[in-house]
């Protein structure tokens, strides 16, 4: 490997020595990854040909966006891909928090239950149900919250799922990502086990899975394993990096349709919403969302094994399977999470020159430090790192439009700590 623009970066002799071993293991996870990545992005494309997909799918609409046929045919081609009666898709959804928000409330209705089977959700979450008090959460609106949490080892709880599930409990979130926490994240098969469970319990219970950071990683989604719901956001892994806003809602006729009244108005459904003219941009990072979703994994997997040589936990650690593009690293220390974000942050293409800082962000319990120069503010597809700074000060690595880029970033990361000497650069064979 010709190591001069790596060095023109940044990147010291120490550092690229021990990068250049880890790689060495990788090759035949690499190829793995791949293999699944090919599998996907023939699905996507069988999807998209299966509709018919063609240049006047990309015409921008305007105003009330009555007959809009490529942004109805975007929602028949999701469907396709994720194997569901039915998909909404649309700009108007501003994130994946929001996206979520708009399937439950949508989905439950005043004196129904809403359960967690896998414990805590996402932060953001939190105040969406109620569980921290907010302005038009759930909880105000007259929906109760239950949650059985994970077992010591990770597993679920049955028993506690069990004996949670009663005659108000309308709908489940299962969140196959980790979030904000060091748990494993669950793969399509465990979520698929767990779904199958909860039905055999109660049959008519809907089950929503917020899919965020999951899709493409396996050759299966949750929605081909029984959930009525799966939920995410197009700045994540479908957009391929090229979707500048959005999110999706894929499931059974009857879950969609009530998501769809929702967004826009009783009556009005999925008939209303222009597109803006950002079709090219959904329907191109749709096809481009295996390929690169491979190259986020591949970084994920090459900062998992650096940085578990180096004596920190990570999650998953440096030989277990993924599950989704997230990379949790436990640095110990406010100190490193700090110098590993700055590192990536120095990667970017945009904003290289930007020094990340902890502060208090909206839907936040503490200081988040965030690094991320993205072309679209937020992308978690785009390289990226993130964490709260508390205890155990745990970081959370993703994203990478290429391969080559996530690999500089982590590298980027080690010399920031290793400049500090907050690590020792070895390698234990």
């Amino acid at each position: 490997m010709d190591t001069t623009m790596y060095k023109n970066l940044g990147v010291c002799d120490e550092v690229l020595r021990f990068c250049g071993g880890v790689l060495e293991e990788l090759a035949p996870r690499f190829k793995k990854i791949d293999e699944t990545a090919e599998y996907n992005q023939l699905k996507v494309i069988s999807a998209m040909q299966k509709h018919r997909v063609n240049a006047a799918c990309f015409a921008a609409t305007t105003g009330y966006g009555y007959d809009d046929a490529g942004r109805d045919n975007l929602e028949r081609v999701y469907a396709s891909v994720f194997n569901t009666e039915a998909a909404l898709v649309r700009p108007q959804i501003t994130c994946g928090t929001h996206a979520l928000a708009i399937a439950l409330s949508a989905n439950l209705r005043p004196g129904d239950t809403l359960l967690s089977p896998v414990g805590k959700p996402y932060d953001t979450l939190e105040e969406v149900i109620g569980i921290r008090e907010s302005r038009c959460s759930l909880k105000e609106y007259g929906v109760n919250y239950k949650q059985v949490d994970l077992l010591p080892d990770g597993g679920f709880d049955y028993d506690g799922i069990k004996a949670a599930i009663d005659d108000t409990v309308k709908l489940v979130t299962i969140q196959r990502s980790k979030g904000y926490q060091t748990r494993p994240t669950l793969s399509v098969e465990r979520i698929g086990e767990l779904i199958s469970f909860i039905k055999s319990v109660k049959p008519d219970i809907v089950c929503m899975v917020d899919n965020c950071y999951g899709e493409f990683v396996e050759k299966i989604e949750p929605s081909d394993l029984g959930a009525d719901m799966i939920v995410g956001s197009l700045i994540k892994n479908p957009g391929g990096g090229l979707a500048p806003i959005g999110g999706y809602i894929c499931g059974t006729k009857e879950c969609v349709e009530n998501c769809a009244y929702r967004l826009s108005a009783p009556g009005l459904g999925q008939e209303v919403g222009a597109n803006l003219g950002i079709m090219p941009a959904f329907y191109q990072g749709l096809f481009m969302a295996p390929t690169v979703v491979s190259g986020a994994l591949k970084g994920a997997v090459f900062a998992g094994l650096c940085y578990e040589k180096l004596g920190f936990k990570c999650v998953p650690n440096g030989t277990e399977e993924r599950f989704d593009i997230i990379q949790a690293v436990e640095l110990g220390s406010k100190e490193r999470m700090i110098a590993f974000c700055r590192g990536i942050q120095a990667a970017a293409p945009v904003d290289s020159y930007v020094t990340p800082e902890p502060w208090p962000m909206p839907g936040y319990d503490s200081d988040v430090i965030m690094a991320a120069g993205a072309f679209v503010q937020g992308s978690s597809i785009e390289l990226s790192a993130d964490g709260p700074i508390k205890e155990p000060f745990a970081v959370y690595f993703q994203g990478g439009l290429t391969w080559y880029h996530a690999k500089l970033g982590i590298m980027m990361s080690l010399q920031k700590l290793y400049e500090q000497k907050l690590i020792q650069l070895t390698i234990d064979n």
